[in-house]
């Protein structure tokens, strides 16, 4: 597994960065059509930090993972 990382624009509803409406990945915008799943890794363990995965469709047809690195404010790629 691959983490790249990648700038994110997100719908901030009742709180900050709710789920992605878009991402940027080598210079190219991904409008996100469609959130397929989502799902939540809890911070149980200290060497993985909590995070909130996505699997989304984007505009182009393709389904992506991205995570979004809770403490760290990261949204990475899942590759």
């Amino acid at each position: 597994m691959e983490l790249i990382p990648i700038e994110v624009s997100c719908y901030a509803g009742c709180k900050a960065d709710e789920y992605p409406l878009r991402f940027t990945w080598f210079e190219k915008e991904f409008r996100v059509t469609e959130i397929i799943d989502r799902w939540y890794q809890t911070d149980r363990d200290p060497e993985v930090p909590p995070a909130d995965f996505y699997k989304v469709k984007a505009h182009d047809g393709g389904m992506y993972i991205l995570k979004h690195n809770i403490k760290e404010d990261l949204w990475l790629l899942v590759i």
